[in-house]
């Protein structure tokens, strides 16, 4: 393969492979809830959280605050463990926003995830603008000795469409942690979302070059999705939300995969809610058949990430 970064049967640089590829063996993320909130939820930046915010749309349904983490890792590595056959863990914060607590608080639970000997690191979701130097100092000192990746929720690149999520904070902001964040041995993952009201391919696909031209190690994409008790729930159901056709999403992902260096590791490409809170878009599809759709046309397209950026070209036959 003409690439090292590809994963030749995937035509994208998978997170999966890329950690194979630095660790030397199988790593699964472990999903933790250290109980944290969201200052987009308790007044400080506002209150009600994102229009599409509810957390047990993406969560494990083991992962609880009334458990300890170590109890929440042990069964979260039961479980890769007899699914995948996977021999090391990072260990996800992922429940609303996870550097927002004391640095005393999040010193302890960094720490205790960090002390089971088959932990490589860990992987702390959070927001441009919950990111205070405490915190960075924190992940900068652990991240001299483990594998630390901070996830930072930015969604949109468009500031009217953060505005009118409720998201709380602007691209400004986020170009600002990224800086922040830069050079000091942290991984950076940047979470997006196709599907907003009133996005446009072409709007959405910008966000490719903006992330080609950051600091940005991997990212995460999915579709937006309603789930029950939400806003976004309540504007579909008023018809102010007109949620994406599978066509539609499958196209654009592939679009921005193109577009997308492939440097950059793709940790996530689509996003699925459990059946008894999703309301739209009602797709079918399980996870590998979602997956796969968006591999199948690359495939068919003969192209694959990174393929608009010109150098040197890959030929079909080493893919």
């Amino acid at each position: 393969m003409s690439d090292a970064y590809l994963n030749p049967d995937l035509r994208f640089n998978s997170y999966g492979t890329f950690l194979r590829r630095r660790f030397g063996c199988r790593v699964s993320k472990v999903n933790v809830d250290g109980g944290f909130t969201c200052p987009n939820r308790d007044g400080t930046r506002g209150t009600g959280g994102c229009v599409y915010c509810d957390n047990s749309s993406f969560s494990p349904g083991g992962t609880v605050p009334e458990k300890s983490i170590e109890t929440q890792m042990a069964e979260g590595m039961a479980y890769h463990r007899a699914r995948l056959d996977s021999q090391k863990f990072i260990v996800y914060f992922q429940k609303f926003t996870n550097t927002y607590a004391t640095v005393e608080r999040l010193r302890d639970l960094y720490t205790r995830a960090l002390a089971h000997p088959d932990v490589i690191g860990i992987s702390v979701g959070t927001r441009p603008d919950s990111l205070a130097d405490e915190a960075l100092d924190l992940l900068a000192e652990l991240a001299k000795r483990h594998y630390v990746c901070i996830e930072l929720g930015l969604q949109s690149m468009d500031d009217a469409i953060l505005r009118d999520i409720n998201r709380g904070h602007t691209l400004a902001e986020y170009l600002q942690a990224v800086e922040r964040i830069a050079g000091r041995g942290i991984e950076l993952c940047t979470h997006l979302i196709y599907g907003f009201p009133g996005e446009t391919r072409e709007g959405f696909l910008k966000t490719a070059d903006l992330m080609a031209s950051l600091p940005v190690n991997s990212v995460k994409l999915h579709q937006l999705h309603a789930v029950k008790g939400t806003l976004l729930a309540d504007m579909y159901q008023r018809g102010a939300f007109v949620p994406i056709s599978h066509r539609e999403y499958v196209a654009t992902a592939c679009d921005f995969l193109e577009l997308l260096p492939p440097r950059i590791a793709i940790q996530r490409l689509y996003g699925s809610a459990p059946l008894a809170i999703r309301v739209v878009p009602t797709w079918d599809l399980k996870n590998n058949q979602m997956w796969y759709s968006i591999v199948n046309e690359l495939k068919r397209r003969g192209t694959w990430q990174g393929f608009r950026l010109g150098g040197e070209c890959l030929k079909a036959g080493n893919l």
